[in-house]
């Protein structure tokens, strides 16, 4: 669904070059999502979420959302793309309201049960939503979903007043995008980038400020860079940061931070209530 489903692309390149180092397919976790549409006739869209006129069209119909046969069809497209046999995690892109959760849980589990996709998660979804599909899936005997993916940082921790209760009692691990928010947490206040002026960041508020000040005061006093602070504590909080680098050095930048250090950090959040 990222990039119109070129991400999968790219990824099944990668996948190539992998297998041709042998290293065995079992040893690489793919994991990709479903709900969005595919947009087939024009490869530069983003993402189909900016051409909501695509679901009432033809050729469009039963190829986004979560019913059964849209279901289907995507994961149909996302081995195509991906050229494997098997998809290791697959995720639901928020909810389908228009779908009851019965119908998407049956199909998801029959697509474990069929070989095709290995585990389940739910990306973007209310907390209630998440439950609740869980427990349909439990009350019939299907596949329940293992982990779940939701915005999560420093400055950004709406998720833990509910569903991360939910998550330790289950055993349900957490994937967190944004880690750095925008790379807020990445770099000094004030720092222009090419995300800065093309309009992306999210307003900073006194708060937020306060906590990115911290931040850079434990990076500078333990000569460590502000994004191992922040990934250091992410991984303190979550089973998995989910991280975006725009270089190679960005990658292999090592977390050698001190889990002591950062207790400083531990109450600068605040919920909005």
């Amino acid at each position: 669904m990222y990039s119109n489903g070129m991400s999968e692309t790219i990824i099944a390149r990668l996948m190539q070059q992998i297998l041709q180092s042998n290293i065995p397919r079992s040893s690489v976790t793919i994991v990709t999502k479903v709900r969005f549409l595919v947009d087939h006739e024009d490869p530069s869209t983003i993402t189909s979420y900016f051409r909501p006129e695509l679901k009432d069209q033809r050729d469009y119909v039963n190829h986004g959302g979560l019913s059964r046969a849209a279901i289907f069809n995507q994961v149909a497209d996302c081995l195509s793309r991906l050229q494997t046999e098997y998809i290791d995690v697959l995720m639901i892109h928020a909810t389908d309201d228009e779908t009851p959760f019965e119908e998407t849980m049956c199909a998801l589990n029959d697509l474990v049960r069929s070989g095709k996709v290995r585990y389940l998660g739910a990306s973007n979804t209310r907390a209630w939503k998440f439950i609740e599909m869980n427990n349909v899936a439990q009350a019939h005997g299907w596949t329940t979903f293992t982990c779940v993916q939701m915005e999560h940082s420093l400055l950004y921790r709406a998720e833990e007043l509910e569903l991360f209760a939910y998550c330790q009692y289950k055993g349900i691990g957490i994937m967190g995008y944004s880690p750095l928010l925008d790379g807020n947490l990445a770099r000094p206040l004030g720092t222009e980038t090419e995300r800065t002026a093309g309009g992306f960041q999210k307003e900073l508020k006194a708060s937020d400020i306060k906590i990115i000040e911290r931040v850079i005061e434990l990076a500078e006093k333990h000569s460590w860079k502000m994004s191992q602070v922040a990934l250091t504590w992410s991984l303190t909080k979550i089973s998995s940061p989910i991280v975006g680098a725009n270089t190679v050095c960005g990658f292999s930048s090592r977390r050698n931070t001190s889990l002591t250090a950062l207790s400083s950090l531990k109450d600068s959040w605040r919920p909005l209530i």
